[in-house]
């Protein structure tokens, strides 16, 4: 293996970042801004061709790291020229900082920003990609029956969920509550304009890490084999030379550092969510980061749910949907649906109970999975 970065401390973070696997969504964006040591490290991984007696190297495994989107983001593309590896994966990123332009709430200057000031009746002009993208939140939400409802940026901000967090009034919660509802937006599709009906506050937490790792399979998805790892979700193409997929970890639901199963995915997009490393505690209380935007209140479940898709979008948008319902309701309702989903449900005294659909025991032959 030949590093392009000689110091020791970065190459033992990178074996270290390499085996962490999947880790709970982070549900937020903050600054575009790249933290200078992190965009400087680069990796080179060489991999011989099982079938060729000389072993003579085909193919490297090109690595890069970047902090974006409230996270530090790996990514690795597999190709037998070098420098075109790297190109790509500097388009890749140029795409992720793009899509947190335009969708970041911790950015004045973002469509989504600049939604949640538009008053009530007026309309804001945008582009087809964000009516797609409108339209496909409507849906979700309407068919999660508003487990998923990215309208809850008012009940955050009652909570003060980015800063610290508290318990707001009863009054506060029953007012958020009725500023929520992707039923309020209004599309026009011929002019790609938006309105609103209420004073509605999108957060993109719950979609926004899918939409910008979708609109990197849009460019390559029929490239290489490669990964993109946005510290919470992962989207794979391809396989490495000699193996069947991308191991991908999947991280304890209350040791967010220690991987508690692993999987191959040799295509879509892996998300997960949960509280280990959001939720607070408040007045002696703990204080869930992910609402439920039914109620106002933070959701129950205490584990974490991991779900599989083809597309990104829609992994993140039902881990956060699942997440809500609990593995009660969650589960047959992803089973009705062919959907892939795999809650952890810790107990007490922290031992974990894996409960998987039976679209992600077909995804994950050889675990033991419980289901009802």
């Amino acid at each position: 293996m030949r590093f392009t970065v000689t110091s020791l401390f970065l190459s033992m973070l990178w074996l270290l970042w390499n085996i962490s696997g999947i880790h709970v969504t982070s549900h937020n964006f903050s600054s575009t801004s790249r933290s200078p040591e992190w965009t400087q490290i680069s990796f080179s991984e060489q991999i011989p061709n099982p079938q060729d007696k000389d072993r003579k190297v085909v193919s490297e495994i090109k690595s890069r790291r970047v902090y974006l989107m409230g996270t530090v983001c790996t990514l690795k593309y597999l190709s037998q020229e070098p420098e075109q590896a790297v190109a790509r994966m500097e388009s890749m990123v140029r795409i992720l900082e793009e899509t947190e332009d335009e969708l970041s709430t911790w950015k004045d200057d973002s469509i989504i920003s600049r939604l949640n000031r538009l008053p009530v009746g007026v309309h804001m002009e945008t582009g087809p990609s964000n009516i797609a993208l409108f339209l496909q939140l409507h849906y979700w939400s309407k068919e999660t029956q508003k487990t998923f409802d990215p309208t809850v940026g008012k009940l955050l901000e009652a909570y003060e969920i980015k800063t610290g967090g508290r318990w707001p009034t009863a009054g506060s919660i029953e007012a958020g509550k009725q500023d929520t509802g992707m039923q309020h937006y209004k599309l026009d599709r011929n002019k790609y304009r938006i309105s609103k009906t209420r004073d509605i506050h999108m957060d993109t937490g719950s979609f926004g890490k899918g939409e910008a790792l979708d609109r990197i399979r849009s460019v390559y998805g029929a490239d290489d084999a490669w990964m993109v790892d946005l510290g919470g979700q992962i989207l794979v193409h391809g396989s490495p030379v000699g193996k069947s997929g991308w191991p991908v970890a999947i991280a304890h639901p209350r040791r967010r550092e220690e991987a508690f199963l692993s999987i191959l995915l040799q295509s879509g997009s892996l998300a997960t969510s949960g509280g280990s490393e959001r939720d607070r505690k408040v007045e002696n209380r703990r204080l869930g980061h992910i609402l439920d935007p039914r109620t106002g209140k933070p959701a129950d479940f205490n584990g974490s749910v991991s779900v599989w898709h083809e597309q990104a979008l829609s992994a993140d948008i039902l881990s956060t949907a699942l997440y809500v319902m609990g593995p009660e309701r969650g589960l047959p309702w992803a089973d009705r649906r062919n959907i892939a989903a795999c809650f952890l449900v810790p107990d007490a005294e922290e031992n974990v109970k894996i409960l998987a659909s039976r679209a992600f025991r077909r995804i994950s032959p050889g675990y033991s999975f419980t289901h009802p």
